[in-house]
């Protein structure tokens, strides 16, 4: 993970350094793998965040920027000048609304979020750190942070690198159960909330806050997400919702407010669909998608091609799978993050994983959102398919029953809950002889598999073949169904009068 922490007027001395915790090991030969090629939408930190890793070692200029040597490579970050750092009388003495320390702020740099730092600081008089998850939702929304927090009055930035955690920690259990909501969604917010509002948790911890803070509106799910972790990791924080508490009502109030306390207005243009990106997926919802009955613009889609457009040639791909967890693409082991990238590459060039669905949310009202998940599509069928082999039938019935739940809690949320916790150690332990290989045809937005093999096996041809065998006797079936059909037989007799 990398850490960075900037522009911080904070404390008194000039002193400032970028804290971040040695590179995690992983699992794969002990070395990170890099992903390859990614499309613009699912293109990673890079260097940006690499350069981070590690301590690095920050002077602040008498011009007011801040410049960090780290492996000849320079981090700079604007300091607020005197004028920018005077506080409002209300900071120092509270707020209109009470009095807080310090907030950590989920901050996306958007219109919402650079609002929201002027009001928490006017109405609970409080310092504000923003921070930024990297989950692999692209560069282009990373990009100038530092300049956007600094303007919109923050006094520090913090971003940290989720992506390896995320694919490892969130998105594999849930592969692993099986977890699909409400027969389609594979749960891609879902699962990223409860890992930055996790990291939230640590950062507040880390700077000393009192209190954490979303965007999150109060018709959604988000909202529920993130703070069902902030209670289940530590109930003392305060938790503020800027937008069920305040009188902006939509985006041009947004911008009033901005231009009344000197936020610069983001200038990008305003997308008609309300997306939500991550490694695992891309979400469109808003304008025509309201209404069910409209089909979706074909300029829409972004990860993934028209099915029409795909190649006419179908590609192989082979996925190699260690106790549930997939491990391998073409039989070259890569890290999580590195092996979702990789297949979300193949399978959006195939058109894979489009899905269009009308949802129940957690609030009571239904949604229609539309769903690019080209890479977990792709790793579902191969998870589902090695199963068909390594697991027995009463085994696989309780864990699809079980993997309903799984996706419930999910969705709602309750990521640090008990149940789903006990549920993921049961998924754990049934799903380990589930070892081998599945390989997938990919075509024109379909998936066709063409091989599984498993040194776990269940299934023999010496008893599945029609040719008369030692093990299996057919004869023996007679009795078999007599005694399965006995309870129906019984029923019909009395009904007969026999």
């Amino acid at each position: 993970m990398a850490q960075l922490k900037s522009f911080s007027p904070c404390p008194s001395s000039t002193n400032i350094r970028f804290h971040g915790p040695k590179r995690a090991s992983l699992l794969y030969n002990g070395r990170m793998c890099c992903p390859g090629k990614l499309s613009s939408a699912f293109q990673v930190l890079g260097a940006r965040t690499s350069e981070l890793h590690g301590n690095a070692s920050v002077s602040i200029s008498t011009n007011g920027s801040v410049n960090s040597s780290h492996n000849k490579q320079v981090i700079r970050a604007a300091l607020p000048s005197q004028k920018e750092l005077k506080i409002s009388e209300a900071t120092n003495n509270g707020g209109l609304r009470g009095k807080l320390k310090k907030v950590v702020l989920a901050y996306s740099g958007g219109l919402d979020t650079s609002v929201i730092v002027p009001w928490l600081r006017e109405n609970y008089g409080c310092e504000v750190v923003c921070f930024t998850a990297d989950v692999g939702q692209g560069i282009k929304e990373l990009d100038g942070l530092e300049q956007k927090a600094k303007a919109s009055g923050a006094c520090q930035l913090v971003v940290k690198d989720l992506k390896e955690e995320f694919v490892k920690d969130y998105i594999f259990p849930c592969l692993r159960a099986g977890a699909i909501y409400e027969r389609k969604y594979l749960l891609g917010t879902s699962m990223a909330r409860p890992v930055i509002a996790k990291a939230m948790v640590d950062v507040a911890s880390e700077v000393g806050a009192d209190a954490v803070a979303h965007g999150c509106t109060g018709k959604g799910n988000d909202q529920v997400r993130f703070e069902l972790t902030f209670f289940a990791l530590n109930p003392k924080l305060n938790v503020v919702a800027p937008w069920r508490e305040w009188d902006i009502t939509g985006r041009e109030d947004a911008i009033e407010y901005a231009k009344k306390h000197n936020v610069p207005v983001p200038v990008t243009k305003k997308s008609i669909y309300s997306r939500d990106g991550n490694l695992w997926h891309l979400s469109h919802e808003g304008d025509i998608l309201e209404d069910p009955a409209n089909e979706p613009k074909k300029d829409m889609y972004m990860l993934t091609v028209d099915p029409e457009d795909a190649p006419n040639q179908p590609e192989y791909v082979e996925i190699g799978i260690v106790s549930g967890l997939p491990v391998s693409v073409n039989g070259k082991e890569l890290s999580p993050a590195s092996l979702l990238s990789e297949l979300n590459q193949i399978g959006g060039r195939h058109g894979i994983g489009r899905i269009d669905m009308v949802e129940n949310r957690l609030v009571g009202m239904k949604s229609r959102g539309v769903y690019e998940t080209p890479g977990g599509t792709i790793l579902f069928a191969a998870a589902r398919e090695l199963e068909s082999l390594t697991l027995d039938r009463e085994t696989i019935q309780v864990k699809d029953s079980l993997a309903l739940k799984y996706a419930e809690l999910v969705y709602a949320g309750r990521w640090f809950d008990p149940l789903r916790e006990s549920l993921d150690a049961f998924m754990e332990k049934i799903t380990e002889t589930t070892t081998g290989s599945v390989t997938l045809k990919l075509y024109k937005g379909s998936i066709t598999v063409t091989c599984r093999k498993s040194p776990y096996s269940l299934y023999r041809q010496d008893i599945s073949s029609f040719e008369s065998g030692d093990i299996y006797d057919q004869a023996d079936a007679a009795g078999f169904i007599r005694l399965y059909g006995l309870p129906m037989r019984v029923r019909a007799m009395l009904e007969k009068g026999l």
